[in-house]
Formats: C-alpha cells, structure tokens, sequence
C-alpha cells in the first residue's frame, strides 16, 4: 500500500527524551503500512544512535539515516525529505510528540481540502503557542486571510509533490531561523494552507533541562543576519504594500518589540540588552516602512517607535515602568444551568498592583512621544479608545497535556471613575458557559483534570491568568454535574485557589458523603436517594450492595432523574438476613467507570428494609451493634408498653 505520511525527525542527542516522541509516533492511529517514521541522526554522542537502530530492527515503520554533525535542523530535515516515499512529510521535533490521530486526521483534512501545507493545532508544555490561529478550523487559510504567519515553527504536514515542484527546502548549516525561511516560503508558494484546529495534533514541549534549541541565547549579529533572509523571502514573492507590511510586521512584534519589552529585557546582562538593541535598531531602520508599525498594538508601538529612534534608555524606562502590568480577576459566581456551567468573573489590568487608570477626556499627546512620561500619557489616550474591542478569553486547558479550548465568553465593558474623576478603569463583566458535551471544539471534555484560564488583551498587553483567587469564605461551590456521560466536578484549588474541572476522576470530593438520613427513603422494595448532584435529564445509574460480612454482591441498575434523584428496585429476597454496604456508579457506560461510596448500608429482614450508617472502613465489625440497636430503636417505636 502507498505510504500516506513520512514522519521526519532531525535527531541531536536528545537523552531520554525522545522516548515520548518514539512512543507517540508509533501509537499513530493512521495504519502502520500507511505511514514511515524517518530517523536523522546528525551526529549525535549520547546513546540515541543505538536506541533507534533497535527500535528499527523491531519495527519495520522505522528507518534510521546516520550523518556527520551538520551544526542545525535543516539539513537532517532536507536528508528525511529526499528519502522519503509518502504522499505529504511531516516534520517533528525530537523532544516533542504527536497526538495519537495527529497523522491520520492531518492526513484526511488535507486530502479532503486538496492542500500543499497542513497546520495541525498545537499545544505548548512549557513553550508558548500561537492561540488565534487555532481558534476554529480554517480549510482554506492565506496569508492575507488568516493569521498563518504566527506559525513558523517547522512543524507541519506538508505535500512532497509539493517540495518537489517548488524545489523548496529548509536552509543548511549552523544558523538560527531557518523553519522561518522555509515555512514563510511554503505559506506564500502553496495553493492552499488547511489549519486543523479541533484536535491538539502537536505538543511543543520544554526540555526540564532548558536544553531545547529555541532556549539557548543567540548571537545578535548572526540572528538578525538570519531574519533578513526570511524578510527577503517576503520580499521575493509580495509587491510593496500593505500585504508585505503586514507580514514584515510579524517579525517586528514578535523578534523585536517583544525582545524589548518590560521583565524579558530587563532581566538580561546590560552588554547583551545593549547589543540586541542596536541589531534590532539597524533592521528596523534599514527594513521597514513606516506602514509596517503604525498598526502595531499601542504598546508595541510605542517599543517600535524607540527602538527606531535608537532610544536605548528610554526604552529601558519603558520596560520598568511595563513591569508593573499586569491582571486581577474576580471570580463571582459558578453555577450548573441546564448542564452547562456557567461562569461569572470580572477582569481590570492593574499597574504596580493597583488598578490601571486612564485619562477620562481626550487630548493629543505628542507622537513621537520625547520622553517617557509622554509615551505613557499618548498610550493611556490611545488605549482608551479602544475600550469598546476589549473582551477576554476563557480557556480550558488540560493540565497533562497543556491543550487548550475557548469557550463562549459574553462581556460587558464597564468604565469606572477613578480618582478625582479625570482618569477611569476599565472592568470586564464577563459571563462564560462551558458545556461538557461540545467544550473540546465541538466535542466532549475527556476525562484529566482541566484548569479554567481567562486571558486579557487590550492595547498590546495581553495577560493571562488562572481564574482566580476565589476567597475562601463565601465562594460559590456548585455540585458535581452527571453530564455527557461523565462526572464533572467543578472545584477550588486547594493551593491557588483557581477554578478547574474534574472529569471522570473525582472521588471524596463528590460530597456524597453528605447525605443525609432524611435523603434515604424503602419502600417496600424501591430505594429512594436524594444526591447532590446536578442532573439536568434522566440517566441511568449502577448501585452495587456488598455485604458487610460475606463480601458478595448484587448490582441492580436505578435511574438518576433531575434534582439528583435515584431511585432503584431492590431484589430484597436475594437480601434477606444481611446488611448490604451500598455504592453507586453514576455513569456506567463510561471506560473505566467509578463507583463512589454512599454513607449508608441496608438491613433487609423479613419485615422490611432498613436504612442504618455505614461503618468506616475501620468499623465494620461494629455494624452489627449498631444494627441491632437501631432494630431496637425500630421495634420500640412501634411496640405498646405494658402498663
């Protein structure tokens, strides 16, 4: 059968942790006589050369290629691309790994949108990841339509007829950007770009020892010698205009501006700030427009116009004083409605730990701004008019994983007089939802435990936060939902004090422990249980009794109904004569499904069944006195005394 994919992977001594990527790879749930895993090793010193030729004499998916030490990625990369033999190449990285049908589902989506470059979602352990590219599936993605130029990382399916029609192919050598050469290039040469955003297919992962390329600390010269090359590449293939500004405009802001703003500058050494300063000064000078910043991000442009200038010192007054930003969040209300959890929180950027004001009135302040001073009162002037674009983002991400999810966010801006009235805040009054059953994209949360984010942009600041702290006292705590077919349970945590789900793991935290006496009603053969529980439409349930003694058990099938109603027959002749310890599983159709604890037994005897505490593991052998006396209790209560 003709190979599908070629995975490629440039191998450099990666220790142990090529392990994971070697795993993932052959967990791929595209067929193994459809897919080829390429091996480059450039060199590499460690044990690596070894593991690999094993794990090819063991599986025939994997081919190993050996090369003298090239100095970077691009030449193994170009080594895996001649010596493949599937219909696309996928790039990966030797500290990274796949998700388990990131082959078979990029794959089909390019297939199905006929395309040359297939961008698969990608989630970042430890390493940032572009966010608006990936915020919904884009099958026919541009430059111009789409924010494709945030990804430049190799890390895309792509089709060899492709590479081979075009004769591209990744720089070679020991130097720095050469995926931003190559990808720029494949993005403005493709017929089409497929950006696959409903399934984390690439997980970019940080190194515990910070050993990763992208980590190390560059020479300025050689770097921006570099990034020219990738600028000429869009130069190469754009006319003059705002299209070329537009992507010129992405390596002012994110190999720039963003190198020169607040705590990233000013925590390094003061020869190698000044350095990177002068570098990114002569690019901008001698590559870019004015068309290029103008549309920058208030901020941005204000590092921008700095750095132009050749400011030096102010631009370092500007990241002190940018230091102090950041994000407060009030977390207000947390409620079930109808199986969707709905979530209530306010967000204010805040500057030196107070709330961040702005001028109330308008006005004109200089531009350029001459010193700092004025360059925070023109930004203030320009973020204010921006007030009414402002909205935040909530974000569940997983928390083995790091794969994230927006959810659907409603807002409501609200401008609050500060001071002696001539400067305001901003307070963003949001409402989200986050429905169990679509909140992956459309499909259901998996089972992990999954941390709720909210993220703020407003004039080229863009902060993030876990949700939270929510105060100890007085917090909302809803119950845990039975939606989807899954327990989830929204809860604090216990060392921040931030909003997550639990899905599907959840024990103690359940609160089933807290029903009550009152909640237990027999009748006759039908069991009778009130559990806190939102339960927003009838689902059916398992409740196992155990014997308190014996050990066996029975299994009846009950139907949870709104309100956390259970209600279930009971087969009380196979009961006679115990006391039955009762659990309930709340979603028996699920993979490795739960049972949870309820804390009360069951006596059943000829004359009816009744419903007694449940020892603590440590007690049992105490149950019986407390049956007998509450048998006791029972028998009083209902016998006349002799006069």
């Amino acid at each position: 059968m003709p190979v599908k994919v070629s995975v490629i992977v440039p191998v450099y001594n990666p220790g142990p942790y090529i392990e994971d990527c070697l795993a993932s790879l052959l967990r791929q749930s595209l067929p193994p006589d459809e897919y080829e895993v390429i091996f480059v090793d450039d060199g590499s010193t460690d044990a690596t050369p070894a593991l690999l030729d094993a794990a090819a004499a063991e599986d025939s998916r994997i081919r190993v290629v050996h090369q003298e030490n090239s100095g970077w990625a691009g030449k193994p990369r170009n080594v895996g691309i001649d010596v493949s033999r599937g219909e696309y190449v996928m790039f990966v990285d030797n500290d990274d790994h796949l998700g388990d049908e990131a082959l078979e589902r990029m794959y089909a989506y390019g297939v199905a949108n006929d395309a040359d470059v297939v961008v698969g979602k990608m989630a970042g352990k430890g390493r940032g990841v572009p966010v608006e590219l990936f915020r919904v599936n884009r099958p026919h993605a541009t430059v111009e339509n789409a924010p494709l130029i945030d990804s430049l990382t190799p890390h895309k399916m792509v089709r060899r007829a492709f590479l081979d029609r075009t004769g591209l192919r990744f720089p070679e050598g020991r130097r720095r950007l050469e995926d931003h050469v190559f990808v720029t290039e494949a993005y403005l040469r493709a017929d089409n770009v497929a950006v696959l955003s409903d399934y984390v297919c690439y997980y970019h992962v940080r190194r515990d020892d910070a050993a990763n390329a992208g980590f190390q600390r560059f020479d300025p010269v050689g770097y921006f010698k570099n990034l020219r090359e990738a600028l000429d590449v869009v130069e190469r293939y754009t006319e003059p205009g705002p299209l070329r500004d537009k992507l010129f405009r992405r390596w002012l802001r994110v190999e720039m501006v963003e190198r020169l703003r607040g705590r990233r500058f000013l925590g390094l050494p003061e020869d190698y700030r000044r350095e990177l300063f002068e570098e990114i000064h002569s690019v901008v000078v001698e590559r870019f427009g004015p068309g290029v910043a103008a549309p920058l991000q208030p901020t941005q442009r204000v590092v921008a116009a700095l750095a132009a200038d050749g400011r030096y010192d102010d631009v370092v007054a500007f990241a002190e004083w940018e230091a102090g930003v950041g994000l407060a969040l009030d977390p207000e209300d947390v409620t079930w409605q109808g199986g969707v959890l709905r979530i209530a929180f306010a967000a204010e950027l805040t500057h030196d730990g107070g709330p961040m004001t702005f001028p109330s009135a308008g006005g004109s302040p200089q531009w350029p701004p001459r010193d700092v001073a004025e360059a925070v009162r023109w930004l203030g002037t320009d973020t204010v008019g921006r007030f009414d674009r402002a909205a935040p983002d909530l974000l569940l991400r997983e928390r083995a994983s790091s794969a994230q999810y927006f959810q659907p966010v409603d807002v409501v801006r609200e401008t609050v007089p500060a001071g002696d009235g001539s400067r305001v805040r901003l307070v963003l009054r949001a409402t989200a939802t986050i429905d169990p059953a679509t909140a992956l994209s459309g499909g259901p949360a998996g089972e992990g435990l999954w941390d709720v984010f909210v993220r703020v942009g407003l004039g080229g600041w863009t902060k993030e936060l876990r949700l939270g702290p929510a105060p100890r006292h007085g917090r909302p705590v809803p119950p845990a939902g039975v939606v989807a077919g899954r327990v989830v349970l929204p809860y604090w945590t216990d060392r921040y004090a931030s909003l997550a789900l639990d899905v599907g793991h959840a024990g103690r935290r359940l609160g089933l422990g807290r029903v009550a006496a009152e909640d237990v009603a027999v009748a006759e053969d039908r069991l009778h249980v009130v559990l806190p529980l939102h339960v927003p439409e009838a689902a059916d349930v398992l409740l196992r009794l155990t014997g308190a003694k014996s050990g066996g058990s029975r299994e009846v099938f009950g139907t949870l109904s709104p309100g956390g109603r259970l209600a279930a027959v009971l087969p009380v002749v196979d009961l006679l004569g115990r006391t039955w310890l009762t659990t309930v599983c709340l979603t028996p159709d699920a993979e490795g499904a739960r049972f949870h604890p309820l804390p009360f037994a069951l006596h059943v005897a000829s004359d009816g069944v009744l419903v007694v505490p449940a020892p603590q593991p440590a007690g049992v052998r105490r149950l019986a006195r407390r049956v007998r006396r509450a048998l006791y209790r029972a028998l009083q209560s209902i016998t006349p005394r002799r006069k």
